[in-house]
């Protein structure tokens, strides 16, 4: 039987590729733009949503139609992410794994353009870029595009939400007047449509679906709930869902920083996403997320742009985005590729008619779902213990020797307290937590709650704040910081309250009952050969209304007792001074912290003390 993909004028070299990654069929926007694309003759605008399979609709034809016996730019691919630019750039490159000659440079910010410069005069055919990098590389004078023949637009519709249409004006024209232009989005806004008009001639154009519609394979749902109680919802929605593979969508980078922190101080397997973090980080959180040995990837919309992850069962709304538009792509992240996927919204009264606006947008009704009681999560999570015991692979011949010992220390339960005894190691974790839990559901009548506002800035009597001399410029997250102290001090995540991650040193709270334990466990450790101490935050320190604003001298006014790690004691005072010269930086007594915002990862890293890679890498737009 004749390969579909061959049917559509493929050749044996790239459709053999095709089937080693496990394609069978095409997709339809495959099967409906391949066939016009290999014409090579036409401009081309095609509209589908995101996860359909647009990548292989303009990879596959552009392999067929680049001469790879010339190693000149041939094809430039413009996006609007780092991450969707790596993704697009591996799969031409395994598309072409059996084409002689083939070579596909990604050139995007955040990664050392030195390299990439390298690359492109090694020689290279197509070209996968940002427009803030292309734009750098052009004003080098080091790519020459007068043989380009093909530059495709790819999520055309965020490029321009980003502010890239200068951008893509300035790329564009280098490039010649006879070339083909491809255009891919998953809306088709205004300013989509401008494009079309000003780069195309008579393009043809395909919609695969109504334009701007959801995909029909994503079921939407919504909560109502109080502010103060969201994320507490989003929590009994994960619980309520034991094999949930999620992407968490919040509006700001903090907002992500805070939800990852939190998950994770709350025993949940999460990390964040977020444009503050650098290349090396970006690339750790996307692979833990890839090789699924994370459940949650809590991101904002512009760092989730390329997430092209198979089999994310849910997309999780903690708060809407801002342009509804952008519903569309958050969505797009599940029920890809023909599977089916669920996106929630975590919302209050006052956003009904917002979703109703979303409604009108993707041409599909939300389900208003009631959040699960306590017993219902509960009951939920012990049957999916039950199930992963009755499904586990028994290995025989590893197990069987210690059968014997097994049942030895078995012998005096009966069967029904052994199943008893290993339903209760997860479930009463779930019980007890559960227990006296309240109905979070609220009304559509519910107005008026400011929950989270009032609690923000709040001081906590319960807790005690520690200063500790590592931060930022350690490249330190949030998360890293948490794990750090939670390593070293042998107290539980749960012990820990609200982070202030500064430059050269940070501020964390913690229960005032385990403040002895850290203190105690927390002796003689170092980092990158730096002994690390930990003291309690004098009161000069706790208030910004005090001295006109925080102090960077010294934190107390009275007696300070020091819990170091060893090594020199230093101080961070002399206030602040700044240097304005190739970005704006901050220094504390002269360490050098890089303004920009702390960027809070979430995941637990091993802290050896030996150097990270990759430090002080400098940030760039794309």
């Amino acid at each position: 039987m004749t390969n579909p993909f061959k049917l559509l004028g493929i050749s044996d070299d790239v459709v053999n590729a095709v089937k080693d990654l496990g394609f069978e069929n095409p997709t339809p926007i495959q099967e409906q733009a391949i066939p016009v694309l290999l014409e090579g003759n036409n401009d081309f605008v095609g509209l589908a949503q995101t996860g359909t399979g647009k990548t292989a609709a303009f990879g596959l034809p552009l392999i067929e139609l680049i001469d790879f016996t010339t190693n000149k730019p041939q094809a430039l691919i413009l996006c609007p992410t780092r991450e969707l630019c790596l993704q697009i750039a591996s799969d031409i490159k395994n598309y072409s794994k059996n084409t002689p000659g083939a070579s596909v440079v990604a050139v995007y910010g955040g990664a050392n353009i030195m390299q990439q410069l390298r690359e492109i005069r090694n020689g290279v055919q197509i070209v996968v870029a940002t427009p803030g990098r292309m734009l750098d590389i052009i004003g080098r004078k080091a790519i020459d595009f007068s043989n380009v023949k093909y530059v495709v637009l790819d999520e055309a519709d965020e490029m321009l939400n980003m502010g890239f249409q200068e951008d893509i004006n300035d790329i564009l024209s280098t490039t010649p007047d006879d070339k083909k232009t491809w255009l891919f989005s998953a809306t088709m806004p205004p300013e989509v449509r401008k494009i079309a008009r000003n780069y195309m001639d008579n393009p043809t154009e395909l919609t695969m679906g109504t334009k701007n519609t959801g995909n029909v394979n994503i079921e939407h749902e919504y909560y109502i709930v109080r502010a103060r109680d969201k994320y507490a919802a989003l929590k009994r929605i994960v619980d309520f869902n034991p094999e949930i593979f999620a992407v968490v969508f919040c509006k700001t980078k903090m907002d992500t920083q805070d939800v990852a922190e939190n998950l994770i101080k709350d025993g949940y397997n999460a990390d964040a996403l977020h444009g503050d973090l650098s290349q090396q980080q970006r690339d750790k959180v996307m692979q833990r997320f890839r090789d699924r040995n994370m459940q949650l990837l809590i991101a904002t919309d512009v760092a989730a742009r390329g997430i092209d992850v198979n089999n994310v069962t849910h997309v999780i709304n903690y708060s809407l985005p801002d342009e509804i538009e952008s519903y569309t792509h958050r969505s797009g992240r599940t029920g890809r590729a023909g599977k089916t996927g669920i996106s929630i919204c975590i919302i209050n009264s006052k956003e009904i008619g917002k979703i109703r606006q979303i409604e009108r947008i993707i041409g599909k009704s939300f389900t208003k779902a009631e959040l699960p009681t306590g017993f219902d999560v509960c009951e939920k999570q012990l049957f999916s213990l039950v199930h992963k015991v009755h499904n586990v692979e028994v290995n025989d011949g590893q197990i069987d020797q210690y059968i014997p010992r097994i049942m030895d220390e078995f012998a005096e339960l009966s069967k029904e307290d052994v199943i008893k005894r290993f339903a209760s190691l997860e479930f009463n974790r779930f019980l007890e937590y559960y227990k006296n839990a309240p109905d979070l559901n609220a009304t559509a009548d519910d107005r008026g709650d400011r929950g989270e506002r009032g609690a923000r800035g709040a001081r906590n009597s319960d807790y005690t704040r520690l200063f500790i001399n590592v931060g930022s410029v350690d490249e330190f997250t949030r998360g890293d910081l948490l794990s750090f102290v939670c390593n070293n001090g042998k107290i539980s995540g749960k012990n820990i309250g609200k982070i202030d991650l500064k430059g050269v040193y940070s501020f964390f709270e913690v229960e005032n009952a385990s403040v002895d334990t850290l203190f105690s466990n927390f002796k003689d450790i170092q980092f990158n050969n730096r002994g690390v101490r930990i003291e309690k935050s004098g009161d000069a320190a706790e208030s910004t209304s005090r001295g006109g604003g925080e102090r960077r001298g010294g934190f107390g006014g009275g007696e300070r007792k020091s819990y170091s790690g060893g090594g020199e004691r230093k101080s961070y005072g002399g206030g602040e001074r700044k240097s304005y010269g190739g970005g704006d930086r901050r220094s504390s007594g002269g360490s050098g912290r890089r303004e920009g915002g702390s960027s809070a990862g979430g995941g637990f890293r091993d802290f050896s003390g030996k150097p990270r890679e990759g430090s002080g890498e400098r940030r760039r737009r794309s």
